[in-house]
């Protein structure tokens, strides 16, 4: 019976915490997908704003040349989401290539070979065939754009370490411990009588120390994100740049137009005379030449309401992992009100003298309830901790405005905000050719108790009980209590 006994205390205790994570992973969840739906809807916005005006401003300079546009809105996307490009050579390959395209529409009675472009294309930075608009969209975009998608990839990493940890199973001196805290009153005839608060509280933290050890990395991660919102404003911010990407595809191409008789002196000055192409229209001919200056939109308020509320959601579950003993003690146990005579102790009806014991692993030495072996730390929570300092490294160097890499975040590629560093539904398929064999699984089922554990129990868990009640201890067996874990 005690044996039983011990199994569904070790039950109830995994259904409490799983329950007690979810609030915290909807939360969380709930996040991701709302930045992650504003990030994408000022990128889409500002594709839809070139595909409404370009055609009409720029004419066949656009039409000609509307897949490279649409290939650099596609790469912005890749990036957002935590492909592993470099937006700087990204970018850089973009303009290159435009050029070349360009200088070949406005220039159509030259022969411009690949060897002709090519040394065009070397001396472009001295050029500056665009203007200041590629150097200012490299500038704010590569911050921008780095700041959202770490913000994004710190919900989902948050996310899924929650998950892993929830998860991870509760070991047979735990399972001892809550069985003893729970049902061993009835044992001794006091089914009455109510936990006292401080040894429910030793109990759980004797069988969370592990969890409480992810506060450190917890918190520095909850505040670095907070941090990087920061990046979110002002001329450079993600609500500026991401949105208005297509104002400085327009700057461009209006000063490669006003420039275009000086650029192609330099040209020809650096690389030579080019061959007349016959078949071309002659230079007298007069191109289709327009000049759009897009009205940038003013901020909707919708980033600085999200932002609002996950600053204040974020610093709320900031103590998550070492108010977990305490959180589940008060609202999943019948405690008695206070620490009186007349609450169960562990051995009677009593005041509990012991003290309460500190937070984390190192905390649990003496737990007068739980034997807690400090040198053997759970390995998955030790995993998790790894990716919590990992992502705050990013995200600092984010903040600094460094392009990071944000392939391999998760320990074995699950769950949103993993692996490549985007929330699986929008990148799920990017990662499908990965093989899963190599993964490491980190939730290990735990058997249950042996023969020999449960005669262990028996033997060492409960105080011994009166004879005279070994009669309710078989109906006990037959009809446990209802579960005080709700």
């Amino acid at each position: 019976m005690e044996e039983n006994l011990a199994n569904r205390s070790r039950a109830e205790l995994e259904t409490a915490l799983r329950d007690s994570s979810r609030a915290l992973q909807a939360m969380l969840a709930t996040q991701l997908r709302s930045f992650d739906d504003h990030f994408q809807h000022l990128l889409n916005d500002s594709e839809r704003a070139l595909q409404d005006a370009f055609p009409g401003a720029f004419g066949e300079l656009y039409t000609q040349n509307a897949r490279a546009f649409r290939d650099l809105y596609s790469e912005l996307r890749l990036y957002y989401r935590g492909a592993n490009l470099h937006l700087e050579e990204t970018l850089a390959e973009f303009w290159a290539r435009l050029l070349e395209r360009l200088f070949k529409q406005l220039h159509p009675q030259l022969l411009l070979p690949d060897d002709y472009l090519d040394c065009m294309g070397k001396q472009a930075e001295a050029l500056r065939p665009f203007g200041e608009a590629p150097r200012e969209l490299r500038l704010r975009a590569t911050r921008a754009f780095v700041a959202a998608r770490a913000f994004v990839q710190g919900l989902g990493v948050a996310g899924d370490v929650v998950r892993k940890v929830a998860q991870v199973p509760l070991g047979p001196e735990c399972s001892r411990a809550v069985m003893k805290l729970v049902y061993c009153a009835h044992c001794l005839g006091v089914p009455g009588a109510r936990p006292c608060p401080d040894y429910c509280r030793n109990v759980l933290k004797g069988c969370l120390a592990n969890q409480a050890d992810l506060d450190a990395e917890w918190r520095n991660l909850l505040d670095s994100m907070v941090l990087i919102t920061d990046k979110f404003w002002g001329a450079s911010g993600v609500e500026s740049v991401i949105g208005g990407v297509h104002t400085w595809l327009a700057e461009a191409i209006n000063s490669l137009q006003d420039n275009r008789d000086t650029l192609t002196a330099k040209v020809i000055q650096g690389c030579g005379n080019p061959k007349v192409n016959p078949q071309g229209s002659g230079p007298e001919e007069k191109r289709r030449r327009g000049k759009l200056a897009p009205r940038e939109r003013p901020p909707s308020g919708m980033l600085e309401k999200l932002v609002s509320e996950a600053k204040a959601q974020l610093r709320d579950v900031q103590d998550f992992w070492i108010s977990l003993p305490g959180t589940l003690c008060s609202e999943k146990m019948a405690l008695s009100t206070a620490s009186d005579d007349r609450c169960w102790n562990g051995m009677a009806r009593g005041r509990y003298l012991p003290e309460v014991m500190g937070d984390g692993l190192a905390n649990q030495i003496n737990n007068p309830e739980v034997e807690v072996d400090i040198t053997k730390p759970d390995m998955t929570i030790r995993q998790q901790i790894m990716q919590l300092k990992i992502m705050t490294n990013r995200l600092r160097s984010a903040y600094n405005g460094n392009d990071v890499d944000f392939q391999d975040t998760s320990d074995d590629g699950s769950g949103s905000g993993s692996g490549d560093g985007c929330p699986d539904d929008l990148c799920g398929r990017k990662n499908s050719k990965k093989s899963s064999s190599s993964r490491t699984p980190l939730t290990h089922a735990l058997p249950g108790l042996s023969e020999q554990e449960g005669q262990k129990t028996s033997a060492a868990s409960c105080p011994q009980s009166p004879s005279f009640l070994l009669p309710l201890l078989l109906a006990l067996a037959l009809t446990v209590a209802r579960p005080r874990w709700r």
